[in-house]
């Protein structure tokens, strides 16, 4: 007997039903276990009456594991910064529960090239993550997760059973938790009892930095590639242990619109994802327009949206074998809004996701056969193409930089990259690679096509109209030394021991205790760190502002700008409660450090010189608050905590003309606007001897406001050249214009304060603003220059790229005894672009060094 589908069910909808009431969402065809809990009965409101907390929303998942443990098992991924628990519930039938382990393992052999072709692909059941809400302020997706997780535990019936026999669901309710609690408590708190539609209302505005960001701010969405934040490490963990062929990821969109599902524009896929997948995405789509239909809900499909940049949650599926599947619902921001096509009320927009969770599993149940053969083909092709492709392996290090090394090293294995040592020297694009010091990524692996996501960089494109970044090229990012290996370079001799598991550097200080002075030099990562520490501690440190070359116990060696020198009889603390700081700093923050007993250099400058420069203890504060770009002020909230373990001050703008700046000798602007702040306070705080970074778009406010003076280039428009327009090609042609973000080498000035560290002659800089500094006339104040072909990777139009070619990265304007860093770009992006985070705690630690001026001081 043929089953009957759940699309039909819909049509036996109560439509007229209390929002309030489950039986305006659920199909009213269906029995349901009465011993299973409703979400009321454990969040206290009906679903969409108000908008679940996180707190809420994980009790009712645990009763629901607790009331039908032969459907649902309840997992913790992790847990996120502010300590809420990632959830996941695995929901199938039970008989393949008491077989779980057995399916996941074979699950997981399918992407095996090795096994799958033995693999019972017709008893298999297929697997599918459902999730919810990664952005906390588009909440329908995490409250439709209490009625679908009710539906798939509560239902009864041959269709349920046949669905759960078919299907194991990898279900998580809130990608982003401390969002979503963040989101909710806004809403909730100025809900009426007499609902308020307005969307001028605050109900709908939420305050800055609101409830779409994570913890720090982040947007959790870009962060499936470079993993950074412990939520999407806690995920990654549990995808690769499963391998999904579906990923859905429920998301919201803009009040006017309707519904969108993918496919996204064809022009704008990523052009290593096969053909393939937006095949089996295009029939999966079949089944979403079915069950919206049948609800009457309006939608659309292969417009805006894209499946190019990996780090989206709908993309990376696609270069894992799998299909990742987007869903953007109309948001009502609150609990109901007035909006071009009408009112539009939340338990509405919570429907929608509901329907279109019950659309996927359907597609999937009948689809099974055909996702299990696509991502065994995936796995094997991948192979296929890597015997034949160009390129054998990627080889990378990072000279003097081993703990940058090792979190690129650790960010490949998170996706289930081989990765082993070099067993012999090998030629990197920015020198030689020595025996044991690179690591070698051969190509020839089942993750061929992410490793060319990851590595490769793009110059040819489709389109170009993004819908997010244009490049990411992972290497570039974090500053590495790395080259391609063809066939003539790559040899099977230069793979040596594989590496099983990444362990950060250790330092220590070579020589032991001294009497004298120690240094050690300012190329690692956390070198800011471990100054920091000691200067936290009391200690007084300098920093080199010339090379030299001195006798150590490790014989004589040669120190470059930026050495930071720590002399034994500047400090008020004993000799041997100094060498254990230094010891313990050393070993935690992975710095080498050399015991000198002399300050008398073989060459360069002595240590007691005036080329020593004292180094102040940072006190750090960042202008935040309305206008200003949340996720730039997050990378860098990120990047001081976490990685820097430095605290700094959160400025708001509307405190900011009541505060003593005095307390600060280092203020912060990101991209934003701040024109409510005192312009001549500022002004007067720089001059005084403050140094005030100002970065992307902050730059051209300072400038306009009389605080730094930069001049800037325009980009020609493109109508000069075209001719023969339509009306319809405006988004076209305006689009182009926008840069949405690629990377550009900048030459630096290594002697430059603003450049200490850097072993390369040319960084890697992303550019996502039309922000083009004049050089001027002072070769001094301009340590970062875009060269004259500097494009690297990424999509950018001939006006904007004319525009970026020759001009200044980074520009110092010095405004009386204070200095103003203007920085072009984010060296901060995303908090993986670890190859600018030398660049900006420079800025922090040395930038009251840099005199445009060329003032060499008394003689």
């Amino acid at each position: 007997m043929r089953k009957l589908p759940i699309a039909l069910i819909f049509s036996l909808f109560t439509f007229f039903a209390s929002a309030q009431e489950l039986s305006y969402y659920l199909p009213d065809s269906v029995s349901y276990n009465p011993n299973i809990p409703t979400p009321k009965s454990v969040i206290y409101h009906e679903v969409g009456e108000w908008h679940v907390t996180h707190d809420r929303l994980v009790n009712y998942m645990k009763a629901l594991a607790v009331a039908a443990p032969d459907r649902i098992k309840l997992e913790t991924m992790g847990f996120t910064y502010e300590g809420r628990p990632q959830v996941l519930l695995i929901i199938t039938s039970p008989k393949n529960h008491a077989r779980l382990e057995e399916i996941r393992q074979q699950h997981v052999q399918l992407t095996d090239p090795s096994f799958n072709g033995n693999l019972p692909i017709d008893q298999m059941p297929i697997v599918v993550w459902v999730g919810h809400s990664i952005h906390g302020n588009e909440p329908s997706g995490a409250n439709a997760s209490l009625l679908s997780a009710y539906y798939l535990a509560a239902a009864q019936g041959k269709n349920i059973d046949e669905l759960l026999d078919k299907v194991v669901i990898l279900f998580d309710p809130s990608f982003n938790p401390d969002g979503l609690q963040r989101f909710s408590t806004w809403v909730n708190q100025h809900k009426s009892k007499n609902l308020v539609t307005d969307p001028n209302s605050r109900e709908f505005n939420e305050v800055w930095p609101g409830g779409r960001f994570n913890h720090y701010w982040f947007d959790l969405n870009r962060d499936w590639l470079p993993a950074v934040h412990v939520e999407s490490q806690n995920r990654l963990k549990w995808f690769h242990l499963w391998k999904p062929n579906i990923l859905t990821d429920h998301h919201e969109q803009g009040s006017n619109a309707t519904f969108f599902f993918q496919p996204g524009v064809p022009s704008r896929v990523n052009p290593i994802t096969p053909e393939k997948n937006q095949e089996l995405t295009g029939k999966l789509a079949v089944y979403h327009a079915k069950f919206l239909d049948r609800i009457g809900s309006l939608y659309f499909t292969k417009e805006n949206y894209d499946d190019y940049y990996y780090g989206k949650g709908s993309t990376y599926p696609d270069v894992n074998g799998a299909i990742g599947i987007l869903f953007e619902q109309a948001s009502s921001r609150g609990h109901a809004q007035q909006t071009s096509n009408g009112l539009l009320k939340f338990p509405f927009t919570i429907r929608n996701q509901f329907v279109t969770t019950l659309s996927t599993l359907e597609g999937a149940a009948a689809l099974k056969k055909e996702f299990l053969q696509w991502q065994r083909e995936f796995y094997k092709t991948a192979i296929s193409e890597a015997a034949t492709a160009p390129v054998k392996a990627f080889v990378y290090s990072a000279k003097k930089d081993a703990t940058k090394a090792a979190i690129f090293t650790e960010m490949l294995k998170r996706h289930q990259i081989e990765v082993y040592k070099t067993a012999a020297e090998v030629a990197g694009d920015n020198g030689v690679i020595p025996k044991g010091e690179g690591y070698i990524v051969p190509a020839n692996q089942p993750q061929y096509r992410l490793i060319h996501g990851i590595f490769d960089k793009t110059l040819q494109y489709k389109d170009s109209l993004f819908y997010d970044i244009t490049a990411w090229t992972l290497p570039l990012a974090f500053g590495l030394n790395y080259a391609e290996l063809g066939a003539a370079k790559f040899s099977p001799s230069l793979i040596g021991d594989r590496v099983e598991a990444v362990t950060m550097p250790s330092g220590s200080v070579v020589g032991g205790k001294s009497n004298y002075a120690y240094l050690f030099e300012w190329d690692e990562l956390l070198a800011p760190k471990f100054l920091y520490e000691l200067q936290n501690s009391g200690i007084i440190v300098k920093t080199a502002t010339n090379t030299f070359e001195i006798p150590t116990s490790a014989g004589s060696r040669k120190f470059a700008y930026g050495t930071i020198s720590i002399s034994v009889q500047l400090q008020s603390m004993s000799s041997d409660q100094l060498y254990k700081k230094i010891e313990e700093g050393a070993i935690r923050n992975g710095i080498t450090v050399y015991s000198v007993a002399t300050g008398n250099v073989t060459s360069g400058s002595d240590l007691g010189s005036s080329r020593m420069a004292v180094v102040p203890k940072p006190s750090v504060a960042m202008l935040v608050g309305n206008s200003v770009s949340a996720t730039d002020a997050g990378e860098i909230w990120h990047l001081l905590d976490q990685r820097m373990n430095i605290p700094s001050t959160h400025l708001d703008v509307s405190s900011f003309n009541r505060v003593e700046l005095g307390r600060y000798n280092t203020l912060i602007m990101v991209s934003g606007g701040y024109g409510d702040i005192n312009k001549d306070k500022l002004k007067a705080w720089v001059q005084q001897g403050g140094t005030l970074i100002a970065l992307e778009e902050a730059i051209n406010w300072c400038a306009d406001n009389g605080i730094t003076t930069v001049n800037f280039k325009k980009a020609k428009s493109p109508l000069d050249s075209l001719k023969n327009l339509t009306y319809v090609d405006r988004e076209q042609i305006n689009g182009a214009q926008q840069m949405s973000g690629a990377i550009f080498g900048a030459a630096i000035d290594q002697s430059n304060p603003l450049a200490y560290g850097y072993q390369q002659k040319v960084v890697s800089l992303f550019k996502a603003n039309r922000v083009y500094m004049e050089k001027g006339k002072n070769p001094f104040a301009i340590p970062f220059v875009y060269t004259a072909n500097p494009l690297q990777s990424g999509w950018v139009s001939k006006e904007n790229y004319d525009a970026v070619k020759g001009c200044a990265a980074v520009l110092v304007s010095q405004v009386g005894s204070g200095r103003v860093i203007n920085i072009a770009d984010n060296p901060n992006f995303r908090a993986f672009w670890l190859g600018g985070t030398k660049l900006f705690m420079n800025a922090i630690f040395f930038g009251r060094l840099v005199n445009s001026g060329g003032d060499r001081g008394e003689e």
